[in-house]
């Protein structure tokens, strides 16, 4: 398991942190994001977007489930679970069958239903400490360790 501990200062420290996860971030990817409301999964999610070239506005699939973008150099699956109640809603909409399989997929608020995705992922949880947050990531993986943003 290969692990980093980041420290932004800012959004856009945070945002610069996944454009890094972005632009290494390959078809099949699962990148699991947690961290108490407001901590910064969003955006988060919208530099992972920017890394992979896809443009305009990445607002929070909280009341979609999931957000699709098909214009970066890998399709991008953007998924919210916070309103979930039960691993059914996972496969009826269609989750639970696709991640994985075809696309990069971020998933915010993962831990609800830990242990319900593929193996092979990067979980990225941000805390907040202070005016600024601590990232912490965990490949469980060796494809997803090329994920990590180099120091």
């Amino acid at each position: 398991m290969n692990v980093n501990v980041l420290t932004a200062a800012s959004a856009a420290d945070l945002q610069a942190m996944g454009r890094a996860v972005g632009e290494r971030l390959f078809e099949g990817a699962v990148v699991l994001l947690d961290g108490e409301l407001g901590a910064g999964k969003t955006t988060f999610a919208q530099g992972v977007a920017a890394g992979l070239g896809i443009a305009g506005v990445v607002p929070s699939p909280t009341y979609a489930l999931v957000h699709e973008y098909e214009e970066g150099r890998v399709p991008m699956r953007h998924a919210d679970v916070y309103r979930m109640e039960s691993p059914d809603e996972l496969v009826s909409a269609g989750i639970e069958e696709r991640i994985g399989l075809e696309g990069a997929w971020l998933v915010e608020w993962a831990s609800r239903f830990a242990g319900r995705w593929p193996a092979g992922h990067l979980a990225v949880t941000i805390g907040i400490a202070g005016e600024g947050r601590e990232v912490r990531m965990v490949a469980s993986d060796a494809r997803h360790a090329g994920l990590l943003p180099r120091a």
